[in-house]
């Protein structure tokens, strides 16, 4: 059913649900996702999500936003830019990514982030509004934790 609803879907990919998305078709998943319940697409333009990627419960994937100023609101004026989440990412609870973001190779973004502006590969992100709190080094393949209540 994955296939039939989303743009494109790679292998061993396993989404929970419920999960929402506007249209599906500008969605595209690599290989080896899991996503979380309550995952949400807001898909007006595309989402591409690399390989070995984790959502935890309740992530929103936003690729519209509308403008500050209330007169270019009216009639729903809105804007829209594509999200892209490389390999290897995972993204805690109740996190979300606004339209332009890309979140770089093997990062890790806490709870609760919300996320406006592009994370560079290999960081531990957190935040409202999300920013790099550390890089991710060879120390962490000792502990499963990552040092800074994450989640």
């Amino acid at each position: 059913m994955l296939v039939a609803i989303f743009g494109s879907v790679g292998e061993s990919t396993v989404l929970l649900p419920p999960f929402h998305a506007g249209f599906g078709s500008h969605v595209h998943i690599g290989d080896d996702f899991f996503g979380n319940v309550n995952l949400t697409f807001v898909d007006d333009v595309d989402i591409h999500i690399g390989n070995g990627v984790l959502t935890a419960p309740s992530v929103t994937l936003t690729t519209t936003g509308h403008p500050v100023h209330p007169s270019r609101r009216a009639d729903f004026g809105r804007f829209s830019e594509p999200i892209v989440i490389e390999d290897k990412v995972w993204i805690g609870s109740n996190v979300v990514v606004l339209p332009g973001v890309r979140i770089g190779y093997g990062s890790v973004i806490g709870a609760g982030s919300v996320v406006s502006r592009s994370i560079p590969p290999m960081s531990v992100a957190l935040g409202m509004p999300c920013r790099v709190v550390r890089a991710i080094t060879d120390e962490d393949l000792t502990t499963l934790t990552a040092g800074t209540g994450v989640a």
